[in-house]
């Protein structure tokens, strides 16, 4: 029985709290046993332990379980070997992850792709070239199916036949995932072995909170945050200072200085993030120049020896 899986269905349990009861208890099955005596002296605070014990007494783990079953959806939690490396090094990681799909190992290099959802041309021009070149170098591309730039850049990674991961503000299970127009490209990136994922269990519906919090799992999963293009109040911007809090990458793509869409990415460059001008300075940035090269390399040689 995943009693991980189980306790991220209970929202009150934040990582901090899960840590202390992590310390206390060791296992989590051992929550399921506990009195309110043990949930205080593992730390939680007592109008919490209250709320988890009516909770736990109305939840059925068995039920639970069931529906991740049917849905294809199986979960990951911090301490496990699959628990993403990068995301496990952040001060806020999520303690248990829903996902429907294949992530990608963690040797592979990733890199966050964000924007707005009102593009320009522009922005979307710039948004299909740099994650097809990225692609075809085997970089996983990880965004948030948001409409707008996110949405083209899982596009543009499958249409090059590239790894992408999309980072949920809703629950995964088909039904809720948001927005709505992207459930079709969210099968299409499950089918093409890549991952959609959530910290929010089934029957979760977006809230205005949500979405910052997905965002740090967006720049947590990655070596650096790209955005393509952004105003000055795009939540976008989010992202990149979730990177900078984690000691991440944050680049960006030069606008028109006329530009109201880009003006989120001037003032990123003006704050000292890298000005993106082509795939190069990224590659650069994020030093994946050694190992673009000999995964080249090793292509050539697998290619001459067929």
């Amino acid at each position: 029985m995943n009693y991980n899986a189980a306790l991220a269905h209970f929202s009150k349990i934040t990582y901090s709290r899960y840590k202390r009861l992590i310390g206390y208890f060791s296992n989590t099955s051992h929550l399921w046993s506990a009195e309110l005596t043990d949930l205080i002296r593992a730390g939680l605070e007592e109008n919490i332990a209250n709320e988890f014990l009516v909770w736990r007494d109305q939840t059925s783990v068995e039920k639970i379980m069931e529906r991740l079953e049917k849905e294809n959806i199986y979960t990951i939690s911090l301490g496990e070997t699959r628990y993403p490396r990068l995301l496990a090094e952040i001060t806020d990681p999520p303690h248990t992850i829903f996902v429907r799909g294949q992530l990608p190992p963690d040797h592979l290099a990733s890199i966050g792709i964000v924007g707005t959802r009102q593009h320009s041309q522009y922005g979307q021009d710039v948004c299909e070239k740099i994650t097809k070149e990225l692609s075809r170098l085997g970089i996983v591309i990880v965004s948030g199916l948001a409409l707008g730039i996110d949405g083209i850049a899982h596009a543009s990674a499958l249409r090059t036949k590239g790894k992408t991961i999309a980072v949920l503000g809703s629950s995964i299970d088909r039904q809720h995932v948001y927005p709505s127009a992207h459930k079709y490209l969210a099968d299409q990136i499950i089918e093409s072995d890549g991952a959609i994922l959530s910290e929010y269990p089934p029957g979760f519906l977006p809230t205005r909170y949500s979405f910052p919090a997905r965002n740090r799992i967006i720049a947590g999963l990655t070596l650096g945050t790209l955005v393509i293009e952004a105003p000055e109040s795009s939540g976008a911007l989010i992202t990149t200072k979730c990177a900078l809090d984690y000691n991440r990458e944050v680049m960006t793509i030069p606008h028109p200085i006329s530009s109201q869409l880009g003006a989120g990415c001037n003032n990123l460059i003006k704050m000292g993030a890298k000005l993106v001008s082509s795939v190069d300075d990224i590659l650069e940035t994020l030093n994946l120049q050694p190992i673009i090269q000999k995964s080249s390399v090793q292509t050539t040689l697998n290619l001459n020896t067929r």
